[in-house]
């Protein structure tokens, strides 16, 4: 193992989504001095850069608004649970931040001059702003990534796996890390830390998200000291892309054509369904998404379903002018999947999307740890039970700016680093430890416990299913051990795999318990066995990680200060003027699947025939040699699918960098494939032989793996 780097700074910002970027470059612009840290590609991992849809802010624009109507929709979401001052915090500021992305270049898409916004699920009038309905997520990451690159005073580290925080009398005083790209342990000293890790999703066999969302920030605030509040409540997006197979797609895409166009849900007979469950959308799109997961898993149980388990949603009643208008070169995407909307209608199903819980923090987005602060959607308590539609990104802008700046306060009252070296001995001794030479296939391991999550933590829960979860994945644990796999060498798959393991497994177990200790169904967590609402149940559930433990306590929500009393004209226009619409209601505006089990890595033969994958393996380009493996072949996979498949069936020490799976929003995922320049999650997988081979103008780092990241996010440049 290599000796450890030693790095200092002022703000240490874990995790480069736009929660993460926007802290920094609030930091910053404070005066302290920031390292951004991430796993990733600065601003290429996380949610945001995968979001696709709207962000919901109170402009009033177009339409008149103020943010205390939107505090209203938020808090009816919420089910009774929202910790109302963060709530309110992040209404009342998303204006700002929208407003300043404005100024920023992020490109808001206008109406007659006026910021647009459109009608979503949950909000009373059309609320939310928009880029172009498919790219907001990557031009909200492209612009802040952009500030970043302009703030001084902001270093970046990309390819630092962040293992543990560091505390030193009671208060968190930096980090202990791996350098992913040398395989050398990291220890960070800060004056502060922020969590922008984002959520869970990862935890979930179908997930919309990025592949490193697997809980991180969870694990290290709780085994450093900190509460998690609300872990048991999970958001399914409920039409997540199921069938035909898509690549290089979100599996989310579907979201805005529903605001654009409408969309017809229809159950397996070709019927409209939503109305057997209290709501009957008609064409529209008015269905919240907790009632739509409920409505579409329930259908398919009563034997209703699509081919995959899932609804059809179609669009073939929209004429091919009308979505090529709407869509254009999306839908040239959609052909080359085999997907013609004029005559087909598509599989969809609930997707893990986003987690509404976190880590416990006030409104300067402080933990109970000082020096501990969090932002997005690490933040545990803003949405309580259920997430309104279009709050994710407002709530990453608004939390990041607000714990930056309250980050540089605290920098700006001490005078000294608080870091300690014994502080971090126990963590450094863990990164740095020997790996063990044998021990199970971690990707195979990652894979069944996203299974039990997904069979028996999903949207539908029961005491049996539950407890069965909470034995499994304790099973896991044991499995997974106390010392970490791997050799220790430059991009140690295994090594990365049982760092990732050990918080999947901690977080998941929570997220079980607190499911199963909540004897009522509300917001997104459902039981089966306790359905309705308990008042009694009206308490925020708060984790705590004491000697080895998780303890739980039950806590009623946080009231914040009330709304200010509107009245008449109170409710304000934007600057440019009325809408002719003022109220909005009911207002339509028109404006890859990446699933995680075995049948989302590779088709298992359901078709036939198999790919070879002949692949490049070694640590330096003169001394490598390629190997070969079989692969189950189906149309509609991805090369990243087959070598996702390779790690779970064969060899998990295959290294290979990605972010986002299928959605080509990382751009890590780049190699020369039959002697192409590609992508692979954007290539497709074809029977016969095909070859993998790193890229050769960049340097080597392991197999698949070479140093694509640009010199300034290089680990030891300023």
């Amino acid at each position: 193992m290599t000796d450890a780097t030693h790095v200092e700074t002022d703000v240490l910002v874990i995790g480069s989504g736009a929660a993460g970027m926007y802290a920094a470059i609030a930091a910053a612009q404070s005066g302290a001095a920031v390292l951004l840290a991430d796993r990733s590609l600065i601003g290429r991992g996380g949610a945001t850069v995968m979001a696709q849809m709207t962000v919901a802010v109170a402009l009033g624009s177009q339409t008149p608004d103020h943010w205390s109507c939107h505090l209203h929709d938020t808090l009816q979401a919420g089910r009774g649970l929202c910790d109302e001052s963060l709530s309110r915090l992040l209404c009342e500021e998303g204006s700002q931040c929208i407003r300043q992305m404005d100024a920023w270049g992020v490109g808001w898409a206008r109406e007659d001059g006026r910021i647009a916004a459109a009608q979503a699920p949950g909000h009373d009038r059309p609320r939310c702003v928009y880029v172009d309905f498919l790219n907001t997520g990557p031009a909200v990451s492209k612009t802040l990534r952009a500030v970043v690159n302009k703030t001084s005073g902001i270093r970046k580290a990309s390819d630092l796996l962040i293992t543990d925080l560091v505390s030193h009398d009671g208060e968190a005083v930096g980090a202990t890390a791996l350098h992913l790209a040398s395989g050398a342990p990291v220890t960070i000293a800060a004056k502060a830390t922020i969590l922008a890790t984002g959520g869970l999703t990862r935890l979930y066999r179908r997930n919309s998200a990025s592949a490193n969302m697997g809980g991180d920030g969870y694990a290290l605030a709780l085994r450093a000291g900190a509460p998690l509040t609300d872990m048991e409540f999970v958001q399914f997006f409920p039409i997540g892309h199921l069938a035909p197979r898509l690549i290089g797609m979100d599996p989310i895409m579907w979201d805005p054509f529903r605001y654009k166009l409408g969309g017809r849900l229809l159950n397996g007979l070709g019927q409209e369904f939503t109305s057997r469950y209290g709501s009957s959308e008609d064409g529209t799109y008015v269905l919240t998404r907790d009632l739509a997961t409920y409505a579409i898993v329930k259908e398919a149980e009563a034997g209703r379903g699509s081919p995959h388990g899932g609804a059809y949603l179609s669009f073939t009643h929209c004429p091919p002018g009308e979505l090529r208008a709407a869509f254009g070169p999306v839908i040239d995407r959609l052909a080359t999947n085999g997907i013609d909307l004029t005559r087909m209608p598509v599989e969809v199903a609930p997707i893990a999307h986003y987690h509404m819980g976190g880590v416990g923090a006030d409104v300067r987005m402080e933990t109970e740890i000082p020096g501990l602060l969090v932002a997005g959607e690490a933040v545990g308590g803003a949405n309580g039970a259920n997430r309104l539609s279009g709050n994710a990104v407002t709530e990453a802008l608004v939390f990041g700016r607000r714990a930056g700046r309250s980050a540089a306060q605290r920098v700006a009252r001490m005078t000294s680093q608080p870091y300690r070296t014994q502080a971090a001995k126990a963590a450094l001794d863990l990164a740095a430890r020997d790996g063990a030479a044998n021990g199970p296939n971690s990707a195979d391991m990652i894979l069944r416990l996203q299974s039990v999550m997904a069979d028996d933590v999903g949207p539908f829960r029961t005491a049996e299913r539950l407890e069965r979860a909470i034995a499994r994945i304790g099973d896991l644990a044991e499995e997974l051990g106390e010392r970490p796999f791997g050799d220790g060498r430059r991009f140690d798959m295994r090594r990365i795999d049982w760092f990732d393991l050990r918080n999947m497994l901690l977080v998941a177990r929570v997220v079980a318990m607190a499911a199963l200790r909540r004897t009522e169904s509300r917001g997104a967590h459902q039981r089966e066995d306790f359905p309705g609402m308990v008042p009694e149940w009206r308490v925020n559930q708060v984790a705590r990680w004491r000697d080895g433990e998780i303890e739980f306590a039950s806590m009623p929500p946080p009231l914040g200060l009330p709304p200010p009393a509107l009245a008449g004209t109170a409710i304000a226009y934007g600057a440019a003027g009325p809408s002719p619409n003022p109220r909005g209601r009911g207002v339509r505006k028109k404006g890859g699947s990446a699933v995680c089990d075995r049948s989302g890595l590779a088709g298992e033969g359901r078709e036939g025939g198999t790919a070879q994958l002949r692949v490049w393996r070694g640590l330096a380009q003169q001394a490598g040699e390629f190997e070969t493996y079989e692969v189950p072949f189906e149309h509609g996979q991805s090369v990243l699918d087959g070598l996702r498949w390779i790690r779970a069936n064969h060899n998990p020490t295959l290294a290979i960098r990605f972010s986002c799976i299928n959605a080509n929003a990382c751009k890590e995922c780049m190699m020369e494939i039959d002697g192409i320049t590609a992508y692979a999650c954007t290539t497709q997988l074809k029977p016969g032989e095909m070859t993998l081979k790193p890229l050769p103008n960049k340097a080597l780092v392991r197999d698949l793996v070479t140093e694509i990241a640009p010199p300034a996010e290089r680990l030891g440049r300023k």
